[in-house]
């Protein structure tokens, strides 16, 4: 069984992280599931939604991905795991998304370990400035 992915995100980031893995991922749409919170939705109905959301996908483990540690959507994600067997990792990214999208096959502590290695390995600094050693 799949661990299911679960992005919790300030709207509309949720679901655009989505759009972008299936892009890449076709086959993980089933596995992958976002939520964006509107700016003026109280956490209480955010929260109610979440675990409808979860409900509706049986009782597999759940790895859920928040945008931004100590902001609502994260902080609903904290209530939100505590009620099923789920982990929970803030500061999603792209990268980390597509690692945990590619090893969702594996037990929800080892996905979590390689989601945040995917999330940190994936920020590069490509390119430096064009003339760092220009003059006066």
């Amino acid at each position: 069984m799949n661990t299911r992915l679960l992005i919790i995100a300030h709207a509309p980031l949720a679901h655009a992280l989505r759009e972008c893995a299936l892009h890449v991922f076709s086959d993980c749409a089933d596995d992958l599931l976002a939520m964006d919170v509107p700016p003026d939705e109280p956490p209480e109905q955010t929260l109610s939604k979440a675990r409808a959301l979860l409900a509706q996908h049986g009782q597999a483990p759940v790895l859920v991905l928040s945008d931004l540690f100590g902001a609502t959507p994260c902080n609903v994600a904290r209530r939100l795991v505590d009620d099923v067997h789920a982990r929970l990792i803030a500061g999603v990214n792209l990268p980390m998304l597509l690692r945990a999208v590619c090893y969702r096959a594996e037990p929800l502590d080892a996905l979590a370990v390689r989601a945040l290695a995917g999330g940190t390995q994936g920020m590069l600094q490509v390119a430096a400035e064009s003339n760092p050693t220009r003059t006066s």
